[in-house]
């Protein structure tokens, strides 16, 4: 029987289902554009590139925009993945549900959990950045450089820290039309101011301002000019960093007008886009400032924290403020516009019996995950304070150990595509190439990564350089959200078997014919 997409409905209570079924989610309510727009946001381009600039730089030189479209390839690939999957199965919990699907009620509960893990992580960092951008920016307005010293205090920053992360919550309690409404504006902005900077940083090279000028050259788009292979592994890690988020817009495909197509096309979209928008801004600060270590140069360490603050006002002049202000702007509208994705697969993994019940609740006024988006706040914003009070270089390692949990669920999203259509491989010539080729091998290079990471991580010198009995802390802090999810798993498990049992979620390769699952 076919589940009406017409109506929203509360989920059910005691609902026992093999079938992808309705959560009483508001339906139609994002378009494509929306959906777009919330997934440049939940990407933060102002505040992603900002930090990652730097880095990469160090890591590969002048081949940063090759390295940038290398990692694009892989995000492509499983982005391509994802669209197939949903295609046929557009539903919430996206990773969980699918993974679910493909390989088993473990193999899926795992693929939420890093999901999970990832957001929740991202979310805290993104309320930290927040406020350190927020007093940077009132410093720069007043002329006093000792307001921007106050983020580091630490009850003043986990403060302000927790104001950003309940007005975030407030606004992803509403529907989505209200994030979708301030999204336009903020990620607007962000974007316009972005392209100004880039602009005004060819033109001061062109008229012979720049710090170290550097004619844009071919060989910075080939990535065979990077030095060696790990410099190369090191560069294709960060550049997977940087075009994370984009699959928030396939956890609201309950929600969206036509789910079956609209959030497939709007994550390539959004891909694309940010991928053109990185190229023009790293080549652009490249013609300006060069690779060297100088004080200007985008390879000295002392700047790239925060590259874009560093080279605003020797390209902006007076208006420099502006850049800290998109930061700002990018790094508060993602948090609010990254709650949609933990918030939705918490509500999937319940509505399966996956988790407690009580993360199924929908709010009977918004049709939002309520419980959800509020558990993941608590949570998000007790990690960052704990984390902030400990030291600023154990929340540094845990956002570094993001990156390998990135890997970690996307792989598995994507091993999950080729599995689930194994029947359908050689149906036709698309199918070979969207449902074994494209999903395989990004899924191949992610999950590379993800045990390169894991094996350079365990080097005490790696991240940070802390450690714990001589063991990298990144390696600790990546397997130790691991083990959590393990043992929260098992207790599930033991607390309610059903979904593990495969009653509410059960395994399936489709049929030929079979374009879509109902409920």
């Amino acid at each position: 029987m076919t589940s009406s997409r017409n109506e929203a409905s509360p989920a059910p209570d005691s609902a026992v289902t093999t079938g992808i079924s309705n959560k009483g989610l508001r339906v139609g309510s994002i378009g494509m554009i929306g959906a777009v727009v919330i997934g440049i946001s939940t990407i933060a381009p102002a505040y992603t590139l900002t930090g990652a600039l730097g880095p990469t730089v160090s890591a590969v030189g002048f081949q940063v925009p090759a390295i940038i479209l290398v990692g694009f390839i892989p995000m492509l690939l499983v982005a391509l993945g994802y669209r197939e999957l949903n295609s046929r199965m557009p539903d919430a919990g996206t990773s969980f549900t699918w993974a679910a699907r493909a390989f088993g009620p473990w193999v899926g509960w795992m693929a939420g959990w890093g999901l999970i893990a990832a957001t929740v992580i991202v979310l805290s960092n993104l309320a930290g950045i927040a406020v350190d951008f927020l007093f940077l920016l009132i410093a720069q307005l007043t002329g006093n450089a000792e307001i921007a010293e106050l983020t580091r205090v630490v009850p003043i920053n986990v403060a302000v820290c927790l104001i950003f992360m309940l007005l975030a919550t407030i606004v992803s309690y509403r529907d989505l039309q209200t994030t979708q409404r301030l999204q336009y504006g903020l990620v607007g902005f962000q974007i316009l101011v972005l392209l100004i900077f880039a602009g005004a940083a060819v033109v001061e090279m062109m008229n012979g301002n720049a710090f170290d000028a550097s004619p844009v050259q071919a060989s910075w788009f080939n990535p065979f000019e990077v030095s060696s292979f790990s410099a190369f592994a090191a560069g294709l890690s960060l550049s997977i960093f940087i075009f994370w988020g984009w699959d928030v817009i396939l956890t609201m495909n309950e929600e969206t007008k036509d789910p079956d197509k609209t959030p497939g096309r709007a994550a390539t979209v959004t891909v694309f886009l940010i991928v053109a928008l990185y190229l023009l801004i790293a080549v652009a600060l490249l013609m300006f400032a060069g690779n060297g270590t100088g004080e200007l140069g985008l390879g000295n360490e002392d700047i790239q924290e925060n590259v874009f603050f560093h080279l605003s006002g020797p390209i902006l002049g007076p208006l420099a403020f502006l850049v800290s202000l998109a930061v700002l702007t990018s790094s508060a509208s993602s948090l609010q516009a990254t709650f949609v994705g933990p918030a939705r697969t918490l509500l999937a993994m319940a509505h399966y019996d996956a988790l407690p019940k009580k993360f199924a609740r929908v709010s009977p006024r918004f049709f939002t995950p309520g419980y959800a988006t509020v558990a993941s706040a608590i949570v998000a914003s007790a990690f960052y304070a704990v984390m902030r009070v400990l030291s600023e270089n154990v929340l540094t390692d845990t956002i570094t150990a993001l990156g390998a949990m990135i890997c970690f669920y996307y792989g598995l999203t994507a091993f999950a595509c080729v599995w689930y259509f194994r029947r359908q491989w050689f149906d036709s010539v698309r199918n070979v190439f969207l449902t074994l080729l494209a999903p395989l091998v990004g899924g191949l290079i992610l999950a590379v990564l993800f045990v390169t990471t894991l094996i350079d991580s365990a080097s005490p010198d790696y991240g940070s350089g802390s450690e714990i009995g001589g063991v990298g802390l990144v390696f600790v802090i990546t397997v130790v959200i691991i083990v959590v999810g393990l043992v929260l798993m098992i207790a599930q498990r033991v607390a309610s078997p059903g979904f593990f049992r495969g009653e509410t979620l059960g395994r399936q390769a489709p049929a030929s014919a079979r374009r879509r699952i109902t409920s």
